[in-house]
């Protein structure tokens, strides 16, 4: 499942992860440092199972709940239609 961000989407790395902002509506999300390593890592190719081996290698406290936090993830930023197939 390859994802791309929609074209009106900038994102800027923060001190803490990283914004999305929605240039079309004016809103912006805020994605703390593992939501931003998600997303990085999808927007790289890497499959959502990929990117949650990879998290969990990070932090191995967190390896058991990481493929439903990135499907979360992948879930959430469709659903505010910031992500499309590509």
């Amino acid at each position: 499942m390859a994802i791309t961000l929609t074209p009106d989407i900038t994102l800027t790395d923060v001190e803490d992860g990283l914004v999305l902002l929605d240039q079309r509506a004016g809103r912006y999300w805020h994605l703390n440092g593992t939501g931003a390593t998600a997303l990085r890592l999808l927007l790289a190719g890497r499959s959502p199972e990929e990117t949650a081996r990879q998290l969990g290698e990070r932090t191995p406290d967190a390896a058991g709940r990481a493929l439903a936090d990135v499907r979360s993830l992948i879930t959430a930023l469709r659903r505010a239609r910031l992500l499309v197939p590509r």
